[in-house]
């Protein structure tokens, strides 16, 4: 009976972690997003070439994408409940730096932007925090429900802009600092590493030389390229691309794109229930034959309604599935004191495989006046990632899967 009781409330105390953490990271989220809704306004304002623009809104993702790597083997050191309020507060500088003046130059831009990148390593916090809290059967979902917080991005997209034009350009970046100040405060008197967790002891070095030389790592960071990496290439492209190939409104576009991002970020912890399941492998492997499907079908620029719409949306479930399944694999697979370090290296690939797609599609219809062969490449890479999964990927989980 005491028993039962402990686990009830170990399971009480995991989900209120579980809630903390995504609550964080759509938060830091939402900082990291704040710079991409005013490029247009910044680009007028500051007289930016269209390159310049690219570059202030670039720099944060960047930067978040690649800092994962460090943050993530902190994490591993440190818990969750060190690095949650602390990567949160660091945050707070660079977006009050922005919003008090760091708007009137290029070269604030690109400072503020740079440390305003901070606030994207919190997914690489969350993934060990989260996966330290459940048992493996349990941890697809819980990681899944966890990555939905990267909808944090909408709410930048949705509410910068009108801050701005209702309460000046300070406005946004006061509200976010503010809020991610409430939020770092509660954190350091909430959370709560779990139970048992037991801190490396070997140097940061050392523990990210170790991550690279497992498979796990770098079988994830691959598909995760992919699915993550498709995901945010297809956010921040598709309005182009409909805007050029089927001739709408910037609305329209602008609201079809945040269709296909709202339906990604739910299926993400569906992702990685169905991933607890079926097993990771199987989620992936479906993921990317549907997107390989899609991308074939919509490289024939079929009319947007239906079989455009239905290519690109499926496309979008596909890739939230198959974001959510990569890390339950992680979860799954990694030694409990590196996932951090793996999530991490992980998190930085699928954040960076998100630029190359949209200079593929940019640069292929600059030169031929069609998007067909841009579509038909990501058909083709999705089915090497289908083949990849189906085989090293299945090997390395039916030797290397952990025990429940």
């Amino acid at each position: 009976m005491v028993n039962a009781d402990r686990e009830k409330q170990r399971a009480g105390r995991a989900w209120l972690m579980l809630g903390m953490a995504t609550l964080g990271f759509a938060l830091n989220f939402w900082a990291w997003a704040l710079l991409s809704p005013l490029g247009p306004r910044l680009k007028d304002y500051l007289a930016l070439s269209t390159f310049q623009q690219a570059l202030v809104v670039a720099v944060p993702v960047v930067v978040g994408a690649l800092g994962r790597i460090p943050v993530g083997a902190l994490t591993d050191r440190f818990g969750g409940r060190v690095m949650f309020p602390l990567v949160s507060a660091t945050t707070i500088v660079p977006v009050l730096f922005l919003g008090l003046g760091g708007q009137n130059t290029i070269g604030t831009l690109l400072v503020g932007g740079f440390f305003l990148g901070i606030g994207g390593t919190a997914f690489a916090v969350g993934v060990p925090f989260v996966s330290a809290w459940f048992p493996p059967r349990q941890r697809g979902l819980a990681i899944g429900i966890f990555g939905a917080g990267m909808g944090g991005t909408a709410i930048s997209a949705l509410t910068t802009v009108d801050l701005t034009d209702s309460l000046g350009t300070s406005a946004p970046f006061l509200l976010t600092a503010t809020i991610l100040a409430l939020y770092a405060a509660v954190a350091a008197v909430v959370l709560r590493d779990a139970p048992g967790r037991t801190a490396p002891t070997t140097s940061l070095a050392q523990r990210l030389k170790a991550t690279l030389r497992l498979p796990t790592t770098w079988d994830a960071a691959a598909v995760y390229t992919l699915t993550f990496g498709g995901y945010v290439a297809f956010s921040v492209y598709l309005p182009a691309y409909l805007r050029t190939a089927y001739q709408l409104s910037a609305a329209d576009a602008a609201n079809r794109m945040a269709g296909f991002v709202l339906l990604a970020v739910v299926m993400r912890p569906i992702g990685g229930w169905l991933s607890d399941r079926f097993g990771p492998v199987r989620i992936l492997a479906g993921s990317l034959g549907v997107v390989a499907v899609g991308a074939l079908l919509q490289s024939f620029t079929f009319p947007l309604m239906p079989l455009g719409t239905t290519a690109f949306l499926t496309m979008a479930a596909a890739l939230g599935a198959g974001s959510g399944a990569t890390f339950a694999l992680v979860a799954l697979l990694a030694p409990p004191d590196k996932v951090g370090a793996v999530t991490g290296f992980v998190g930085a690939a699928g954040g960076l495989g998100g630029f190359v797609p949209p200079l593929i599609m940019g640069a292929v219809y600059g030169q031929f006046g069609s998007y067909a062969l841009g579509l038909s490449a990501l058909a083709v890479v999705a089915a090497a990632a289908l083949m990849f999964t189906a085989t090293t990927v299945r090997r390395a989980a039916t030797t290397r899967v952990q025990p429940t």
